[in-house]
């Protein structure tokens, strides 16, 4: 006896389906009405000051990267919509010190989507603010380089005069879907960015557990540790390209950066 079973695929990320999905998503980039997370059961339980920043507003996008609108993270970062193709812009920071050591961080136990996991020194989102948005590819990774320079001081207390916006180095997009757990996950388009700088710390515990600077043979055995976990984006860009971006950091870097491809990694 023979069983049929059928794949019901997400519709396509166009503006039309995205809207007609997602009722939640604010066609204003910036300034747009947000129901907030803070009461919402879907959060009852977790850290007070994560809960606040699931209010933060992300820019959605087609598969293009092309915004569409606004939405919540946690609207952005929830499984069920990120099954039905929501899709949102992120950013992914390496941050290399004078010697050429990677500075990692331990994503703090508060944090609701990925806790404990060691990852690239900082990744986020530029937010629907005024100067992280952006249509074109130049004008977006001018929102994103400002948006790693605020998070780099919210999460690891690295000043903007340390790491000067036309330091950061754009290299490439990549596009890619990973649950955290059974209901929150990641589906992003993540710019990634180079920068040298040395660095002074004063972190912050409610985002970052630990850091530490590492070598290429440090963060290899890092990954040979079983008993250390890693976030999924940060994996899948060890596995394909940071090796090769690393041997050229002090030259010949610049034949990898502004690729205009992005790369789908689902």
């Amino acid at each position: 006896m023979s069983t049929t079973v059928t794949l019901t695929q997400a519709p396509a990320n166009t503006r039309e389906n995205i809207l007609r999905l997602f009722p939640e998503v604010n066609t204003s980039l910036i300034g747009g009405a947000h129901t907030s997370a803070r009461g919402d059961n879907d959060l009852e339980g977790y850290d007070e000051e994560q809960i606040r920043l699931m209010d933060e507003v992300c820019i959605v996008l087609d598969d293009n990267d092309v915004p569409i609108g606004s939405a919540s993270k946690k609207v952005c970062h929830l499984m069920e919509n990120i099954d039905q193709g929501l899709l949102h812009r992120a950013f992914s920071v390496f941050l290399f010190d004078s010697q050429n050591r990677l500075l990692l961080q331990q994503r703090a136990t508060e944090k609701i989507t990925f806790p404990d996991m060691w990852t690239n020194t900082c990744c986020s989102h530029p937010l629907g603010i005024p100067g992280e948005t952006g249509v074109t590819l130049d004008e977006s990774v001018q929102g994103v380089r400002r948006a790693a320079q605020r998070k780099l001081d919210h999460e690891l207390g690295i000043k903007p005069e340390q790491v000067p916006l036309d330091d950061f180095r754009f290299l490439t997009r990549i596009h890619y879907k990973s649950p955290s757990d059974g209901k929150w996950g990641e589906h992003e388009i993540d710019y990634i960015l180079f920068i040298k700088a040395n660095v002074d710390l004063d972190v912050n515990p409610n985002e970052v557990r630990d850091t530490r600077y590492v070598s290429q043979d440090d963060l290899k055995t890092m990954f040979k540790d079983e008993s250390l976990k890693f976030t999924p984006w940060f994996k899948l860009i060890c596995e394909s390209m940071l090796y090769e971006w690393w041997n050229h950091l002090d030259s010949g870097l610049e034949k990898y950066l502004g690729e205009k491809d992005i790369r789908r990694m689902l």
